[in-house]
């Protein structure tokens, strides 16, 4: 007879393809994204549909189906408001609600720590129980908050569903294309002159293990996921051999506007936030309550931008 298998939404990116790889093997895997899966194992089942639509809903209505790993979170700042949202927290909502009819004993989301967003006035290693403020300055984050907080309202709504949501720090890696890993790969990336906030990275890797201890039996609430610690950006870019070029923050936001929005560009203004302050967060109760330890050292997770 068939297992139940973990179910993986935004599986066809480059990290549900490493999500996939370290499951594989382990779990019956059902891969649900609207984008083709390459090269995919012929063990894995893969169901190329738009998580909006009925279709979506068949497969956790036949797909025998314990888990939710939910990464079907889209992140382009050149897309409409209406279809980010529509998608995101749409999608979302239908997702979960899907796990309820069907009987899903498990839901893990994947947020982030942008979620809290960089700002002056952070403390130092912010807990879980942080207002998650990123959309008040950065509307294209507005989703990914929406997302977050839906989910946690969720977890109180659906009390027999097992559900965690992780905000691991940036996730970089040699296959990763996310604005943190495309910043660091830039030979001479601007800095904020007078400013050197501290950064935290997470490896592709040890953020797929992540979401793998929070599977397991009992684990349940909002966690934030840390790699193998901080360092000032400074530091960071000297590791990865980087000539930084200085600007002053008054110049840098509408010139940055200026060159994205003639497509020179490929990070929108907002993003300089995370180049002049801070957003540390504290992993320590992921950590106590699955054993979690990054695998990597920061010297390995810093290199592994530029490849392995």
């Amino acid at each position: 007879m068939e297992r139940d298998g973990v179910a993986i939404t935004g599986i066809s990116g480059n990290l549900g393809r490493a999500l996939a790889k370290l499951l594989h093997g382990r779990e019956r895997i059902v891969g649900i994204d609207r984008r083709p899966f390459r090269g995919r194992p012929k063990d894995l089942e893969m169901h190329e549909v738009d998580i909006r639509r009925n279709k979506a809903e068949q497969v956790f209505q036949k797909g025998r189906i314990r888990a939710l790993i939910h990464m079907g979170i889209m992140h382009d700042p050149r897309m409409s408001v209406e279809d980010h949202h529509s998608f995101n927290v749409l999608g979302t909502t239908r997702v979960l609600d899907w796990c309820v009819r069907y009987g899903v004993r498990k839901v893990v989301v994947l947020s982030s720590a942008d979620v809290y967003g960089p700002s002056p006035d952070n403390s130092n290693f912010l807990t879980e129980d942080a207002p998650l403020m990123a959309s008040q300055r950065y509307s294209d984050v507005r989703d990914l908050v929406a997302v977050d907080m839906y989910a946690q309202s969720f977890f109180y709504r659906h009390p027999q569903v097992e559900t965690v949501v992780v905000r691991p720090v940036h996730i970089v890696g040699p296959s990763i294309k996310n604005a943190p890993s495309n910043y660091l790969r830039i030979q001479r990336p601007w800095t904020l002159l007078g400013f050197d906030p501290m950064v935290q990275l997470i490896h592709v890797e040890d953020a797929c293990a992540a979401m793998v201890a929070a599977l397991r039996p009992g684990v349940r609430g909002v966690y934030n996921v840390v790699g193998p610690g901080e360092a000032p950006l400074s530091a960071i870019l000297r590791e990865l051999g980087r000539e930084p070029v200085p600007v002053p923050h008054f110049l840098a936001r509408p010139l940055l506007g200026q060159l994205f929005k003639l497509r020179f560009a490929s990070f929108p203004p907002p993003e300089l936030d995370h180049l002049q302050w801070g957003c540390t967060v504290d992993g320590g109760r992921f950590a106590k309550e699955t054993g979690f330890a990054p695998r990597r050292t920061m010297k390995e997770t810093i290199q592994s931008v530029v490849g392995e």
